[in-house]
């Protein structure tokens, strides 16, 4: 089965260099790799209890050197796999619950830790499956969960998830760090409705090939470009119909975008 095989799915990734694609989703095997042409290449990370096997998935890198990094909410920790589905390595200590993560171009990872409210640097040598380093390089973040790297400036993205007051769902804030992890732009849902025509309520977050921040919005169905950094925001709709929730954003080595929707369990590609 081609893309119509994936159930509830929470993160995908480009493999770098290449139009392959991993998702994780709920079924019974967490991550699937598809070729550009959307047949599915690889399944793999059993549904279970074993060291190798993923409870629940929340996100999905890949590393330029072809290794496939996923959270795992089920058991609170980093998974990595190699291409054929090997677990490499695990990292379980010290994290709350690790949410979001994103490769830089040296294949260390960046991840959320939505409990802990940081960001932490993972460095490791996954071929040889040895951990380097594990490093928290932003704290006082509020229920981090997307993340994404540039990855031409390394400026990193994060998406916070803020308490309701009152009934409502709550909302949700962007963050733009510099590559020295110096905040230099925010976004929230409140002080944009000036600019914005509708709250917005982001899961996942990309940046384009030209530095560009780009979300996703389950408000409006939307994928919304936020603008450079230093232009940060700019409010200009790129697909606002036929979605329903999505939830996952990434572009491929050609440049088409790939919107993840768990609203109808689907991959959707756009060229740019």
């Amino acid at each position: 089965g081609g893309w119509g095989s994936l159930v509830n799915p929470t993160g995908v990734a480009a493999c770098p260099g290449s139009g392959r694609l991993a998702v994780a989703h709920d079924g019974k095997k967490r991550i699937h790799v598809f070729g550009p042409s959307g047949v599915c290449l690889r399944r793999f990370g059993e549904r279970g209890d074993a060291g190798n096997d993923i409870k629940y998935p929340l996100d999905v890198t890949v590393t330029s050197d072809g290794h496939v990094v996923v959270t795992d909410g089920g058991d609170r920790s980093v998974k990595a796999f190699d291409f054929e589905g090997r677990g490499v390595l695990a990292v379980r200590e010290g994290f709350c619950l690790p949410w979001g993560l994103d490769a830089t171009p040296k294949s260390e990872v960046i991840l959320t830790d939505s409990e802990a409210g940081a960001l932490y640097l993972l460095a490791a040598d996954f071929r040889r499956g040895e951990l380097k380093k594990c490093q928290m390089i932003r704290s006082r973040l509020v229920s981090p969960r997307a993340v994404a790297v540039c990855q031409t400036s390394g400026a990193v993205a994060v998406i916070e998830h803020l308490k309701a007051r009152g009934p409502s769902k709550g909302s949700t804030r962007v963050k733009i760090f510099s590559a020295e992890m110096d905040l230099i732009g925010q976004m929230d849902s409140f002080g944009l409705n000036l600019v914005f025509p509708s709250r917005i309520h982001a899961t996942a977050v990309a940046f384009d090939k030209e530095g560009r921040v780009i979300v996703t919005d389950v408000c409006s169905q939307a994928v919304i470009c936020l603008g450079k950094p230093e232009e940060f925001p700019i409010f200009n709709p790129l697909i606002s119909h036929g979605l329903f929730y999505p939830v996952g954003l990434t572009y491929t080595a050609n440049n088409s975008l790939v919107v993840l929707d768990s609203g109808d369990h689907s991959i959707k590609l756009y060229s740019s």
